[in-house]
């Protein structure tokens, strides 16, 4: 099997803590110059904007060069350039360094702060900001939180051992234990182990259990109740998208703070972060592949329903 030829390291820096795009010309094709086919390309980053940054000098061959509006199109040719970052709210939120040694950094993130640049979360999430302000360009996500989920993240600081931790988590060598606040059902027997099938389609906001074999599993325990809350201790053994969130909904106690399950609502308006999904990632353990110190992390946040559930705006539910 031939092994395929890595590319060549980024000429630009980062900017903000994200990394510079990199496009490589696709072996077929018929443009007549690299500007042609990145025109073609980025529909979406609106007219001129492709012709503005060839006249700035800002798409960059591998050599650090930039490459002229008439280059000729050149099959398997890298280029790197530097997105127009979007307007995004700030998340008015630290991420939290519990530890940090040479070979990695475990965060505890925020709610309303994503994991890594996606979509329209750019220069706003746990990775850009922690490059920037621990000064570790080279930092990468070896897992993902959604979103809205508060907690514990493990990031690498050498690329040459991700992999490694990322195996971790694919062999399902970490122990990870999350708390939800949902409501409280005294008929809903406790503990158990719940197994479905998941499914999460692409551009679909919410994912779905459907028959089959399953492919997620998450034990459920209650840690204790009051006021018509719950605190339910949740040990997921898979890691499906969004499984625990389609667990507790399945159970009949969905999350509070959830846009998804068990229904879809409005979006909330931006900066709006008033009622955080009640979900955070409170501990991870698992034995360090590169220097085979067993590792013990717990998150220092709390669910606000829990501890000051008549702080909710808009709740008018129970008590406690």
């Amino acid at each position: 099997m031939r092994r395929r030829t890595p590319p060549p390291p980024a000429p630009l820096p980062q900017r903000d803590g994200v990394d510079p795009v990199r496009v490589r010309l696709p072996v077929d094709g018929a443009w007549a110059t690299v500007r042609e086919h990145l025109v073609e390309r980025l529909t979406g980053a609106g007219p001129g904007t492709v012709e503005s940054m060839f006249a700035a000098g800002q798409v960059i061959d591998a050599d650090g060069r930039a490459v002229p509006p008439d280059a000729p199109y050149r099959p398997g040719m890298y280029v790197w350039f530097h997105r127009e970052l979007p307007a995004e709210v700030p998340v008015p939120f630290p991420v939290e360094v519990v530890y940090r040694d040479e070979h990695i950094v475990v965060a505890d993130k925020p709610h309303f702060l994503a994991t890594t640049p996606r979509g329209s979360h750019v220069a706003q999430t746990a990775l850009a900001r922690l490059r920037h302000e621990l000064g570790l360009p080279t930092l990468t996500a070896a897992h993902r939180l959604d979103r809205l989920t508060a907690g514990l993240v493990l990031f690498t600081v050498r690329p040459g051992e991700r992999g490694a931790y990322q195996t971790l988590f694919r062999d399902r060598r970490v122990g990870k234990e999350y708390e939800a606040v949902a409501p409280y059902d005294p008929s809903l027997t406790l503990p158990r182990t719940v197994r479905s099938r998941i499914v999460k389609e692409r551009g679909v906001p919410a994912a779905r259990e459907v028959p089959g074999e399953p492919n997620a599993e998450t034990r459920v325990e209650l840690a204790g109740h009051r006021g018509g809350l719950g605190r339910y201790r949740l040990l997921p053994a898979t890691g499906q998208t969004h499984q625990l969130r389609v667990h507790l909904a399945a159970l009949g106690v969905p999350i509070l703070g959830d846009p998804l399950y068990p229904e879809v609502t409005a979006p909330v308006p931006a900066g709006d972060f008033r009622r955080p999904l009640q979900l955070l990632a409170r501990r991870l353990e698992f034995t360090d592949p590169v220097t085979g110190t067993h590792h013990t992390f717990t998150s220092g946040r709390e669910l606000s329903a829990w501890t000051s559930y008549t702080d909710w705006p808009g709740e008018s539910g129970p008590r406690g």
